[in-house]
Parts: structure tokens; sequence; C-alpha cells
């Protein structure tokens, strides 16, 4: 009797609480989307739920959800290397979005260990396992760093950091040679300024800077590179003579790309989850058909439309419910959510557009999930918000 009563007791208490909370929010946000749910599943605020939104970078939370579900925390991307008779170096991409400098200096020391300190004669890089004509749906040819292309094999996000020194052009980054691409590209710029800047948009030329990159990275573990670099495949019935595991497993990678909001990092898992499942090359198709197929299963076919995994195209839209249910799916993975304010969230920013969506403990319903979306541009609005909620429950 006593138990069921301490429960009643439960239930009727957070009622003024709740009711503070709702004003609140409809005083600070009348226009904005909010959701807020307990663990159970019980709706604590929910304003204007039901509208469709752009989710920006939160988009990124879904594709975390897909890739944990179908690569797995401990996936780690491949890169193999090939070595004919004539020391041609074969290198065929598979997609690893964190081919970095970092990253290529070790992988330069093993390919060395098993390739020899012979000279190699040429490079020939492999990116079949993407289509040449993949386009990413909102990514443009601007040249900034969230416009990077999507490939089977680049380097540092397919993007340079240089700076001018004089009437040189160096490298922004001491952990990076700087290569006679990289000079050119930072200079069809303008004669001024430093920083990131992404690839054009033309494959050949981010497969040229990656092998010029890889080549450079061998020279200074004690290899040579003699020959030219060039495009091709890798010849059938030749054996790697060695396979790079990305030292950063799936879940290490997830925790980056929610941090920094890297679109190229999303999509190149976004795209991996079609390769994976369905079958090399990759494509937009496959890793639509696969998440669809998975967000259906859920009953979110209707709730969250994807055109892809970043967050960039405008085309993207969810709703409330639909955000919710996949932060319930993706619990348990919540601490790859790193929020800029220490919190387990993510944030999406584009013109007109401020979302942010989560986890928030509170000390009367315990943690709970939250999607907040308001049309403008008041970024720090979605946090007042989200203060707001976690003071009041």
């Amino acid at each position: 009797m006593w138990s069921r009563l301490f429960a009643l007791a439960l239930l009727l208490l957070p009622a003024p609480a709740l009711a503070g909370v709702r004003e609140k929010v409809a005083a600070l946000a009348p226009s904005g989307l909010v959701l807020v749910m307990d663990a159970q599943g019980n709706e604590l605020v929910a304003q204007n739920a039901d509208e469709p939104f752009v989710p920006a970078s939160v988009t990124k939370i879904v594709t975390a959800w897909l890739a944990m579900e179908v690569l797995g925390g401990d996936y780690r991307f491949e890169t193999r290397f090939y070595l004919d008779d004539k020391r041609v170096l074969y290198v065929r991409g598979g997609g690893d979005p964190f081919l970095i400098s970092e990253e290529l200096a070790p992988l330069a020391t093993e390919l060395i260990a098993a390739a020899g300190k012979e000279p190699i004669s040429g490079i020939v890089l492999d990116a079949s396992y993407y289509p040449s004509n993949l386009r990413i749906p909102g990514i443009e040819d601007d040249g900034e760093p969230y416009d990077a292309l999507n490939s089977a094999l680049a380097v540092n996000f397919n993007t340079i950091a240089a700076a001018h020194k004089g009437a040189k052009v160096v490298s922004a980054e001491a952990q990076t040679p700087i290569t006679p691409l990289a000079i050119a590209q930072f200079r069809a710029r303008g004669p001024s300024g430093s920083g990131r800047i992404s690839l054009s948009q033309d494959p050949t030329v981010s497969l040229q800077y990656a092998g010029e990159l890889i080549a450079a990275f061998i020279e200074r573990s004690g290899g040579s590179v003699k020959g030219k670099i060039s495009t091709g495949t890798v010849p059938n019935g030749l054996e790697p003579v060695y396979v790079h595991r990305q030292s950063r497993t799936l879940s290490e990678i997830l925790v980056e790309l929610l941090r920094a909001s890297n679109n190229y990092i999303a999509n190149q898992v976004f795209l991996e989850i079609g390769g994976r499942r369905l079958g090399g090359p990759v494509s937009l198709e496959k890793s639509l058909k696969v998440a669809n197929e998975m967000l259906a299963a859920h009953g979110l076919a209707a709730a969250i439309h994807l055109e892809e995994g970043s967050g960039i195209s405008r085309d993207n839209h969810f709703t409330a419910r639909g955000l919710a249910k996949v932060l319930e799916l993706f619990a348990p993975h919540a601490d790859l959510l790193r929020g800029h304010d220490g919190g387990a969230n993510k944030t999406g920013t584009m013109e007109g557009v401020r979302t942010l969506a989560g986890y928030a403990d509170t000390s009367s319903h315990g943690q709970v999930r939250f999607v907040i979306a308001l049309a403008g541009n008041d970024g720090e609005m979605r946090f007042r918000l989200l203060r707001a909620i976690e003071s009041a429950l």
C-alpha cells in the first residue's frame, strides 16, 4: 500500500514543474520546436513537435547510430598496398576518413618495413571503391573545408593547410610536408592568407595530392619514389604487400565526427554503411537503401528523411519524435556525444537553422532526450532553452 502511494506521489509531484518549464520554453521561443522525453518515453515538453524541420548537423547522430549498427564500434577502415615485380606501388583506397598526416607517418614506416627500401618505381592510385561521379547533395565547389570532396583515397580530409611566407607557400602543419600540388592549389586561391582549403571537386586533383603526400612520407621513412604518380586499378591476382588498418576504431572516429562536426568524415562513414552491407563500390543509393530499411524497421520511414549523412543538404527533413526515437536507439552509445558545452549533445547550424539534440541530466526525471530546432540565426537560444529544461526538471 505504502509503495503504491509513494509511486503515486512521485507521479503527481512533477506536474507544476512541467507546467513551469513548458511556459518558460514558450516564452523564450514561442515558434521553436522543442521535445523532451524521459527514459520511459513520456513527453515532458512537446512544443510544435509534429512540424518537420531541417536538422543540419544533428543528422550526424542518425549517421552515427546507423554506423554503430552496421559496422560496429570496433570497425577499422583499411587501405591496401600492392607491389608488382617492377616495384610499382599500387594503393587501393578503402574510404578511410582519417588518413591524416599523423596516420601516414607510421603507415609509411610499416610499408617500408614490408616492401623494402629499394626505390619504388612509381605509384598507382586506385580509388575505384568510390565511383568517379559521386556527388553529395549540398556540397559545393567553393574551396571551403566543409565542402571537401568525398573519395576512396584522400588525405587530411581532402584538404590542404598552408600559409604564405614571403613569396613561398609553406605547410601550416608541422606534421605535414608541403607538396607541389599543395603549393599550386593554395596559390590558385590568391596571393595572401592562410588556413585550410578543400581541394578541387576534380577527383584526379585530390588523388594526385594523396599520392604526393604518401610519397613524401615514404621518403621521410627512409624509402624513395623515383617514378611518376598516376591513377589506375590494381592488377588482377596481385596480393597486397601491406594492409593498413586505421589506428582509430569506428567509435573513436565517431567521437571526432560528432565533436568537430566534420561533413567529410560523416559522409565517408555513411558511404561505408552501404558498402559494407551491399558490397562495393559504394554509392549514395546503397547507403540510403540500407538507412531507409533500418529506419523503416523502427517505424521511422516517414519521420527521418535522409539525402546524405552529414546534414549539409537542406533536403534532409526530420520530425522531433523521429529524432527522439533515434536518440533512444543510440542511448547505449551516448558517451560518443561530447558537445561544446560539455554535455552529451550535438548542434546543427546553417543559414536560418539552429538545432540542438541529445541527452540531458535532470534532478527529477533522470536522463532525458531532447530535440530543439529554431528558425533564425540565434545560436545561443538553443542553449538557453536547454538550460531552462535542465533547471526546471
